[in-house]
């Protein structure tokens, strides 16, 4: 069972990988660089720019690579380093500079290193990481593997005599794995480990003339303490690295594997295979019944009107026929959602099909965002469309309002979100603060491609007629009978919300592992299947609850198929404030206000998503049952 588990995991739900770049053969002797990335934190969620410590500069000066969007909006910093580091050329405790540290230095170190900030580096497209020796059971076996952690702490903190020392990682062990292979000549890098120390090394003697024929022990088992207990008024610091290059029988196109290991396949897929079963037998459970209901209810409505009368009491869905099509309230905002609904499910959609693909691996930074971000620029023209047909439906006829609308409305709300947490990112100094230059990009993006997208799309949308319903609309409203405690607006609408949360909330987990705990995330073929189970459950359920709402004779149905499964997203949100409790450390109170915000952002998309799903499908429920029943 374990092994089907996995070959389904590996083989079929896993995304493939598509490295995206041309390996590189290094030859004996060839520099490597070694490049720096963001500092970052999962107690404040807030990277910094890898020089605002005052680590050793590059000899030549600091240089930052191009970075495209999607890595600009993640907040991550590319630059050079001093490290110097040829193929195939091992070297032990090499010198890399003296830095003489006053108390403010020191204390933005012992600040960053309590915050449990990482360092980051990246050797040939790889990131570096730590190795970690764990225990997996297999049956009634126990057997020894390793995990990768993202980057290296920058120091560490210790209790002594009920005295809190804090140590700086001033050396750093730098493991290259590399593969030969005959069929091409030189070495390509398929792994890059790290392994930090802290070192007190003798700063007397440092060689200020020849710094690099200084001579150095990192055999030393004494460590650099910065604050003990208090922070000293000044402090040299000797900064020092070794290389060692280790062969590995791991493929070039295969090197990213350790990284986006799972820490736990078997209960992940054991959990995952559950829940998948129990949405598919609920599934089909609610379609069979929905089936056999309904089509009992059409023999009884189209047999003859005399034994109709005598078989039963007027009540039942036919009875609204004369309302169940009439304007909803808010018909503008109605059509607005519709559409946006739509443009964003499309965004979700082919991004999805693109990450299983392995268009958006790991060795291609910035390119899920990026994706995400054209993605639903571009669909602005479905936006338009599905708007102007729903807007048309009911009647209405001021189509510029209401494209303006559509154009504007959801954007704005992300755009406001974004910028004033930007804003308060900015203020604490952090490199995720998104530059102005960047935020221009954004608008232009919007008002240059995405409103227009949205007219042209909405040209076509009121230009094609709409489909005209088959039972007219009463000129007077029909009275809503006294509808059973269990069929009450909010309470129904929060039932209807539980299923298609249940059905992904699993994944979830994983999900917001991956963002704020900076795990790795490489699913999106299983992602692409449960993000099919989500509409599939949202749809069903909207459907039943409506056919229940309808059979009471409340026929004010149009919003209520939105909220049913759109309400999926306040247990979405409720999830993310246990999450946040449950699972985070974060104290920062700014720190705090972007985990909010951005949750807040996430489940109105996916309040967004389930809502048109469910609208979707409860619409052409309705049409389908009232073109089937004989009007009199």
């Amino acid at each position: 069972m374990r092994s089907l588990c996995i070959l389904l995991g590996i083989d079929l739900l896993s995304a493939f990988y598509l490295p995206g770049i041309k390996p590189h053969e290094y030859a004996f002797q060839e520099q490597i660089k070694i490049k720096v990335n963001k500092l970052d934190s999962i107690l404040t969620q807030l990277p910094y720019d890898h020089y605002a410590l005052p680590f050793c500069p590059p000899t030549d000066g600091i240089r930052k690579d191009a970075e495209n969007l999607g890595e600009i909006l993640s907040g991550d910093t590319i630059e050079n380093s001093p490290y110097k580091v040829e193929m195939m050329l091992p070297t032990d405790c090499v010198p890399l500079c003296k830095k003489t540290y006053s108390k403010k230095d020191l204390h933005h170190f012992a600040t960053k290193i309590d915050e449990k900030y990482r360092v980051n580096l990246i050797v040939d497209n790889l990131p570096a990481a730590q190795k970690f020796k764990t225990i997996v059971s297999d049956g009634d076996k126990e057997m020894e593997d390793f995990i990768y952690e993202k980057g290296y702490p920058l120091g560490y903190a210790a209790t002594s005599n009920g005295k809190k020392l804090i140590m700086l990682n001033n050396h750093i062990d730098l493991v290259i794995l590399y593969h030969d292979n005959p069929r091409y000549e030189g070495n390509r890098i398929v792994g890059f480990e790290v392994q930090p120390r802290s070192i007190a090394h003798d700063a007397s003697a440092w060689n200020d003339k020849t710094p690099e024929k200084t001579s150095l022990s990192c055999s030393s088992g004494d460590v650099l303490r910065i604050a003990n207990p208090s922070i000293t008024d000044k402090l040299d610091v000797v900064w020092s690295y070794s290389v060692l290059f280790e062969p590995s029988e791991i493929q070039w196109a295969s090197r990213w594997d350790p990284y986006l290991k799972m820490q736990d396949p078997q209960i992940h897929w054991f959990s995952i295979l559950n829940s998948f079963m129990i949405v598919i037998f609920l599934s089909g459970m609610v379609a069979m019944i929905l089936m056999r209901a309904l089509h009992k209810d059409l023999r009884r409505y189209n047999s003859d009107p005399e034994e109709l009368e005598q078989a039963q009491e007027e009540s039942g869905w036919k009875l609204v026929h004369g309302d169940v099509f009439r304007t909803p309230e808010n018909p503008s905002l109605f059509a607005c959602l519709v559409g946006t609904g739509v443009q964003v499910f499309v965004m979700c959609l082919l991004t999805l099909v693109f990450a299983a693909l392995g268009f958006l691996s790991p060795a291609n930074r910035g390119s899920l965002m990026t994706t995400l971000l054209l993605m639903y620029v571009f669909m602005g023209i479905f936006a338009g469309y599905f708007s102007a047909r729903c807007y048309k439906m009911f009647g209405e006829t001021n189509w510029q309002k209401q494209t303006l609308l559509t154009a504007l409305l959801y954007p704005s709300i992300n755009f406001a979100v974004f910028f004033v947490l930007n804003l308060l990112v900015w203020h604490e100094g952090s490199s995720g603060a998104v530059p102005f230059g960047t935020m221009f990009s954004l608008l232009i993006l919007w008002f240059g491609i995405s409103v227009p997208l949205v007219y042209l799309g909405a040209y076509f949308g009121f230009k094609k007629p709409v489909e005209d319903f088959s039972c007219p609309t009463n000129e007077l409203l029909r009275m809503i009978p006294q509808q059973p405690w269990y069929m009450q607006r909010y309470f129904a609408i929060l039932v209807g919300g539980v299923l298609p949360f249940g059905a992904v909330f699993i994944e979830v987990f994983f999900i917001m592992s991956s963002i704020w705990l900076h795990h790795y995330y490489y699913m999106f073929g299983f992602l692409l299947l449960v993000f099919f189970i989500l509409i599939l459950t949202s749809a069903e359920i909207t459907v039943v609850m409506t056919y229940f709402q309808l059979c009471a004779e409340d026929w004010r149905w149009w919003w209520r198929s939105v909220l049913t499964s759109g309400a999926a997203a306040v247990y979405l949100f409720f999830y993310s404030v246990m999450y946040f409790y449950t699972k985070l450390d974060i104290v920062p109170f700014v720190s705090s206000l972007l985990y909010f915000g951005y949750m807040f952002l996430v489940s109105l998309a996916f309040f967004i998503v389930t809502g048109t799903v469910g609208f979707y499908a409860t619409y052409r429920f309705v049409v389908k049952i009232y073109d089937a029943i004989k009007i009199e």
